[in-house]
Protein backbone atom coordinates (compact mmCIF):
# COMPACT_ATOMS: atom_id res chain seq x y z
CA UNK A 1 0.00 0.00 0.00
CA UNK A 2 1.85 3.10 -1.09
CA UNK A 3 1.90 6.82 0.04
CA UNK A 4 1.99 10.12 -2.30
CA UNK A 5 2.11 13.05 -1.98
CA UNK A 6 -0.22 15.83 -3.90
CA UNK A 7 0.55 19.20 -3.38
CA UNK A 8 -1.56 22.48 -4.85
CA UNK A 9 0.28 23.30 -7.14
CA UNK A 10 -1.98 22.59 -10.45
CA UNK A 11 -5.61 23.24 -8.99
CA UNK A 12 -9.11 23.13 -11.33
CA UNK A 13 -11.90 24.77 -10.97
CA UNK A 14 -14.49 23.10 -11.89
CA UNK A 15 -15.97 19.28 -12.30
CA UNK A 16 -14.68 18.18 -16.00
CA UNK A 17 -14.12 14.51 -16.62
CA UNK A 18 -11.43 15.55 -19.77
CA UNK A 19 -9.36 17.09 -16.78
CA UNK A 20 -6.01 15.06 -16.84
CA UNK A 21 -5.19 13.09 -13.56
CA UNK A 22 -2.03 14.36 -11.81
CA UNK A 23 -1.96 10.56 -10.28
CA UNK A 24 -2.75 7.35 -10.37
CA UNK A 25 -3.28 4.85 -7.38
CA UNK A 26 -4.16 1.86 -6.43
CA UNK A 27 -7.14 0.72 -4.07
CA UNK A 28 -5.58 0.71 -0.92
CA UNK A 29 -2.91 3.63 -1.39
CA UNK A 30 -3.01 7.11 1.04
CA UNK A 31 -2.84 10.20 -0.50
CA UNK A 32 -1.57 13.44 1.65
CA UNK A 33 -3.49 16.12 -0.69
CA UNK A 34 -2.33 19.58 -0.14
CA UNK A 35 -5.49 21.79 -0.60
CA UNK A 36 -5.95 25.89 -0.99
CA UNK A 37 -8.71 28.13 0.74
CA UNK A 38 -11.68 28.26 -1.06
CA UNK A 39 -10.41 32.02 -2.16
CA UNK A 40 -7.38 30.69 -3.89
CA UNK A 41 -5.24 32.75 -1.25
CA UNK A 42 -6.93 36.05 -2.30
CA UNK A 43 -8.24 36.71 1.27
CA UNK A 44 -5.24 36.22 4.09
CA UNK A 45 -4.34 38.13 7.21
CA UNK A 46 -4.28 42.05 6.93
CA UNK A 47 -6.97 42.28 3.81
CA UNK A 48 -9.08 45.13 4.11
CA UNK A 49 -12.65 45.63 3.36
CA UNK A 50 -12.79 47.20 0.33
CA UNK A 51 -10.14 44.74 -1.47
CA UNK A 52 -12.40 41.94 0.28
CA UNK A 53 -15.42 42.54 -2.32
CA UNK A 54 -13.34 42.80 -5.36
CA UNK A 55 -12.88 39.00 -5.15
CA UNK A 56 -14.38 37.19 -8.22
CA UNK A 57 -15.20 33.38 -7.30
CA UNK A 58 -14.14 31.05 -10.02
CA UNK A 59 -14.76 27.75 -8.52
CA UNK A 60 -13.21 26.00 -5.43
CA UNK A 61 -10.07 25.52 -5.95
CA UNK A 62 -9.64 21.48 -6.10
CA UNK A 63 -6.71 19.46 -5.89
CA UNK A 64 -6.98 16.24 -8.52
CA UNK A 65 -8.07 14.34 -10.17
CA UNK A 66 -6.34 11.04 -8.55
CA UNK A 67 -7.33 8.14 -11.35
CA UNK A 68 -7.82 4.71 -9.19
CA UNK A 69 -6.73 1.68 -10.97
CA UNK A 70 -9.61 -0.54 -11.31
CA UNK A 71 -12.14 1.73 -10.43
CA UNK A 72 -15.66 1.57 -13.17
CA UNK A 73 -18.86 3.06 -13.36
CA UNK A 74 -21.40 1.14 -10.75
CA UNK A 75 -18.25 0.90 -8.64
CA UNK A 76 -18.17 2.38 -4.69
CA UNK A 77 -15.05 4.67 -4.09
CA UNK A 78 -14.58 4.47 -0.06
CA UNK A 79 -12.49 6.99 1.00
CA UNK A 80 -10.88 7.20 4.58
CA UNK A 81 -10.21 10.06 6.70
CA UNK A 82 -6.99 9.33 8.20
CA UNK A 83 -5.74 13.45 9.27
CA UNK A 84 -6.24 17.12 8.55
CA UNK A 85 -4.12 19.64 9.27
CA UNK A 86 -5.30 23.38 8.96
CA UNK A 87 -3.53 26.31 7.70
CA UNK A 88 -1.83 29.23 9.89
CA UNK A 89 -5.19 31.26 9.54
CA UNK A 90 -8.74 31.34 8.15
CA UNK A 91 -11.82 33.51 7.37
CA UNK A 92 -15.35 33.82 7.05
CA UNK A 93 -17.06 36.01 5.36
CA UNK A 94 -20.08 37.30 2.70
CA UNK A 95 -21.40 39.59 0.77
CA UNK A 96 -25.06 40.87 0.03
CA UNK A 97 -27.03 38.53 -2.34
CA UNK A 98 -25.46 35.38 -1.16
CA UNK A 99 -26.09 32.57 1.57
CA UNK A 100 -29.13 31.64 3.58
CA UNK A 101 -30.64 35.44 4.44
CA UNK A 102 -29.70 36.98 0.76
CA UNK A 103 -31.35 40.49 0.80
CA UNK A 104 -30.90 40.80 4.63
CA UNK A 105 -27.56 42.61 4.58
CA UNK A 106 -25.92 45.69 2.24
CA UNK A 107 -22.84 45.39 2.99
CA UNK A 108 -19.82 42.75 2.85
CA UNK A 109 -18.34 41.71 6.28
CA UNK A 110 -15.40 38.97 6.96
CA UNK A 111 -13.23 37.87 10.13
CA UNK A 112 -9.86 36.61 10.18
CA UNK A 113 -9.38 33.74 12.27
CA UNK A 114 -5.52 33.04 13.84
CA UNK A 115 -5.48 29.01 13.75
CA UNK A 116 -2.07 29.54 14.79
CA UNK A 117 -2.51 30.02 17.82
CA UNK A 118 -5.50 27.64 17.91
CA UNK A 119 -3.84 24.94 17.85
CA UNK A 120 -0.87 26.03 20.17
CA UNK A 121 -4.25 26.50 23.30
CA UNK A 122 -6.14 24.05 23.12
CA UNK A 123 -7.44 24.32 19.15
CA UNK A 124 -10.21 26.77 20.24
CA UNK A 125 -10.22 29.66 17.21
CA UNK A 126 -11.06 33.46 19.18
CA UNK A 127 -13.73 35.35 17.04
CA UNK A 128 -14.69 38.62 19.66
CA UNK A 129 -15.83 39.86 22.91
CA UNK A 130 -14.26 36.08 24.22
CA UNK A 131 -16.49 34.07 22.16
CA UNK A 132 -14.31 31.11 20.66
CA UNK A 133 -14.72 28.41 18.56
CA UNK A 134 -13.37 24.64 18.88
CA UNK A 135 -11.73 23.76 15.35
CA UNK A 136 -13.37 20.18 14.06
CA UNK A 137 -11.58 20.26 10.60
CA UNK A 138 -13.12 19.04 7.54
CA UNK A 139 -13.01 18.97 3.29
CA UNK A 140 -16.30 20.73 2.29
CA UNK A 141 -15.66 19.38 -1.18
CA UNK A 142 -14.88 15.51 -1.86
CA UNK A 143 -15.96 14.05 -5.22
CA UNK A 144 -15.43 11.98 -8.50
CA UNK A 145 -15.68 13.07 -11.94
CA UNK A 146 -19.53 12.89 -13.74
CA UNK A 147 -20.37 11.28 -16.68
CA UNK A 148 -21.71 13.58 -18.87
CA UNK A 149 -19.52 15.85 -20.83
CA UNK A 150 -18.38 19.37 -20.43
CA UNK A 151 -17.62 21.45 -17.51
CA UNK A 152 -19.98 21.73 -14.46
CA UNK A 153 -19.96 24.33 -11.60
CA UNK A 154 -17.71 23.39 -7.65
CA UNK A 155 -21.31 25.16 -6.05
CA UNK A 156 -23.61 22.60 -5.95
CA UNK A 157 -23.29 19.11 -4.50
CA UNK A 158 -24.10 16.74 -6.78
CA UNK A 159 -24.96 12.47 -6.70
CA UNK A 160 -20.85 11.86 -6.73
CA UNK A 161 -20.41 14.02 -4.17
CA UNK A 162 -18.58 17.68 -4.72
CA UNK A 163 -19.43 20.25 -2.37
CA UNK A 164 -21.79 18.57 0.73
CA UNK A 165 -20.04 20.74 3.23
CA UNK A 166 -21.33 18.09 5.98
CA UNK A 167 -19.36 19.14 9.04
CA UNK A 168 -19.18 15.44 10.28
CA UNK A 169 -17.02 13.99 8.09
CA UNK A 170 -13.41 14.81 9.94
CA UNK A 171 -10.65 12.66 11.08
CA UNK A 172 -11.78 8.94 11.26
CA UNK A 173 -14.94 9.34 8.81
CA UNK A 174 -15.41 6.57 5.92
CA UNK A 175 -17.06 8.18 2.68
CA UNK A 176 -18.55 6.06 0.24
CA UNK A 177 -18.98 7.88 -3.04
CA UNK A 178 -20.90 6.59 -6.26
CA UNK A 179 -18.51 5.72 -9.32
CA UNK A 180 -19.78 7.38 -12.84
CA UNK A 181 -15.99 7.18 -14.91
CA UNK A 182 -13.63 4.76 -15.20
CA UNK A 183 -10.83 5.90 -12.45
CA UNK A 184 -13.41 7.50 -10.69
CA UNK A 185 -11.21 10.46 -10.68
CA UNK A 186 -10.91 11.71 -7.15
CA UNK A 187 -11.01 15.55 -6.22
CA UNK A 188 -10.65 17.42 -2.93
CA UNK A 189 -10.65 20.95 -1.71
CA UNK A 190 -12.65 23.85 0.19
CA UNK A 191 -10.65 22.67 3.75
CA UNK A 192 -12.73 23.54 6.92
CA UNK A 193 -11.47 24.55 10.44
CA UNK A 194 -14.79 24.54 11.70
CA UNK A 195 -18.50 24.67 10.38
CA UNK A 196 -22.18 25.19 11.93
CA UNK A 197 -24.51 22.90 10.46
CA UNK A 198 -26.04 25.08 7.73
CA UNK A 199 -23.17 27.20 7.05
CA UNK A 200 -25.48 30.08 6.59
CA UNK A 201 -23.50 32.92 5.31
CA UNK A 202 -22.02 30.54 3.03
CA UNK A 203 -18.47 30.23 4.28
CA UNK A 204 -17.49 28.46 7.33
CA UNK A 205 -13.58 28.50 9.31
CA UNK A 206 -12.58 28.68 5.36
CA UNK A 207 -8.44 27.72 5.03
CA UNK A 208 -5.94 25.72 3.34
CA UNK A 209 -4.21 22.63 5.11
CA UNK A 210 -3.17 18.90 4.11
CA UNK A 211 -5.34 16.18 4.39
CA UNK A 212 -4.56 12.66 4.41
CA UNK A 213 -7.16 10.18 2.51
CA UNK A 214 -6.86 6.46 2.21
CA UNK A 215 -8.91 5.06 -0.87
CA UNK A 216 -10.62 1.71 -1.57
CA UNK A 217 -12.43 -0.19 -3.87
CA UNK A 218 -15.99 -1.32 -3.40
CA UNK A 219 -17.48 -3.28 -5.72
CA UNK A 220 -19.90 -5.92 -3.59
CA UNK A 221 -22.97 -3.36 -4.16
CA UNK A 222 -23.50 0.18 -5.88
CA UNK A 223 -25.28 3.40 -4.35
CA UNK A 224 -26.91 6.42 -6.08
CA UNK A 225 -25.44 9.01 -3.40
CA UNK A 226 -23.22 9.25 -1.56
CA UNK A 227 -23.11 7.33 2.19
CA UNK A 228 -20.07 7.88 5.35
CA UNK A 229 -19.94 6.82 8.40
CA UNK A 230 -18.64 9.06 11.16
CA UNK A 231 -17.29 7.90 14.70
CA UNK A 232 -19.24 11.34 16.30
CA UNK A 233 -21.30 14.02 15.48
CA UNK A 234 -18.60 16.26 16.18
CA UNK A 235 -17.47 19.14 18.57
CA UNK A 236 -18.69 17.12 21.67
CA UNK A 237 -17.78 19.35 23.83
CA UNK A 238 -20.18 22.08 22.78
CA UNK A 239 -22.43 20.53 24.55
CA UNK A 240 -21.20 20.22 27.39
CA UNK A 241 -23.22 23.96 29.07
CA UNK A 242 -26.42 23.04 26.63
CA UNK A 243 -27.70 25.06 23.82
CA UNK A 244 -29.54 28.18 23.51
CA UNK A 245 -32.69 27.79 20.62
CA UNK A 246 -34.75 29.62 18.24
CA UNK A 247 -37.35 27.76 16.07
CA UNK A 248 -39.41 28.35 13.17
CA UNK A 249 -42.41 26.98 11.74
CA UNK A 250 -43.66 27.13 7.66
CA UNK A 251 -44.88 24.78 4.70
CA UNK A 252 -41.49 26.00 3.41
CA UNK A 253 -38.04 24.86 5.08
CA UNK A 254 -35.82 27.04 3.58
CA UNK A 255 -38.25 29.89 5.00
CA UNK A 256 -38.20 28.67 8.60
CA UNK A 257 -34.37 27.92 8.41
CA UNK A 258 -34.40 32.01 7.48
CA UNK A 259 -36.63 32.74 10.39
CA UNK A 260 -34.90 30.41 13.15
CA UNK A 261 -31.48 32.24 11.83
CA UNK A 262 -32.94 35.59 11.74
CA UNK A 263 -34.36 34.98 15.72
CA UNK A 264 -30.62 34.02 16.68
CA UNK A 265 -28.90 36.72 14.81
CA UNK A 266 -31.83 39.35 17.18
CA UNK A 267 -30.92 37.16 20.51
CA UNK A 268 -26.81 37.50 19.63
CA UNK A 269 -27.31 41.07 19.01
CA UNK A 270 -29.45 41.70 22.11
CA UNK A 271 -27.45 39.29 24.41
CA UNK A 272 -23.70 39.71 23.47
CA UNK A 273 -23.73 43.18 22.09
CA UNK A 274 -22.62 41.82 18.67
CA UNK A 275 -23.41 43.20 15.11
CA UNK A 276 -25.75 41.36 13.36
CA UNK A 277 -22.83 40.82 10.48
CA UNK A 278 -20.49 39.17 13.34
CA UNK A 279 -23.95 37.54 14.48
CA UNK A 280 -24.47 36.30 10.99
CA UNK A 281 -20.85 34.95 10.73
CA UNK A 282 -21.13 33.26 13.74
CA UNK A 283 -23.95 31.93 13.04
CA UNK A 284 -22.35 30.44 10.04
CA UNK A 285 -19.77 28.87 11.94
CA UNK A 286 -21.43 27.50 15.11
CA UNK A 287 -24.91 27.27 14.73
CA UNK A 288 -26.53 23.94 14.30
CA UNK A 289 -30.21 23.75 12.05
CA UNK A 290 -31.68 21.09 12.53
CA UNK A 291 -35.72 20.09 11.38
CA UNK A 292 -37.23 18.92 14.54
CA UNK A 293 -40.58 17.66 12.70
CA UNK A 294 -41.41 17.32 8.81
CA UNK A 295 -44.74 15.95 9.79
CA UNK A 296 -47.07 17.84 11.39
CA UNK A 297 -48.01 19.69 8.10
CA UNK A 298 -48.86 21.94 6.67
CA UNK A 299 -46.12 22.95 9.25
CA UNK A 300 -42.81 22.35 9.84
CA UNK A 301 -40.21 23.07 12.32
CA UNK A 302 -36.76 24.18 11.85
CA UNK A 303 -34.42 25.35 15.26
CA UNK A 304 -31.38 26.69 15.01
CA UNK A 305 -29.02 25.55 18.61
CA UNK A 306 -26.44 27.49 19.96
CA UNK A 307 -23.96 26.08 22.22
CA UNK A 308 -23.48 27.95 25.25
CA UNK A 309 -19.65 26.46 25.55
CA UNK A 310 -18.52 28.76 23.28
CA UNK A 311 -19.52 32.13 25.40
CA UNK A 312 -17.07 33.24 28.17
CA UNK A 313 -18.77 32.95 31.77
CA UNK A 314 -21.32 30.16 30.88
Amino acid sequence: MASHQLPAETLHYCWDNSIPPRLEIEAGDTVFFETQDASDGFVKPGITIEKYVTRKAKGHPLTGPVFIKGAKPGDIVELEILNIKTGGYGWTGFRPGVGLLPNDFKESSFHIWDLKESRATGSWAEFVEGIKIPLDPFCGVMGLALAEPGEFSTTPPRAVGGNMDIRQLTVGSKVWLPVQVEGALFSIGDMHAAQGDGEVCVTAIETGGEVAVRFNLRQDKSIKEPWFWTPAAGRSELGAKGYFATTSHSPDLFYASQQAVRYMIEHLVETYHLSAEQAYILCSVAVELKISQIVDGPNFTVSAFMPNAIFPNT
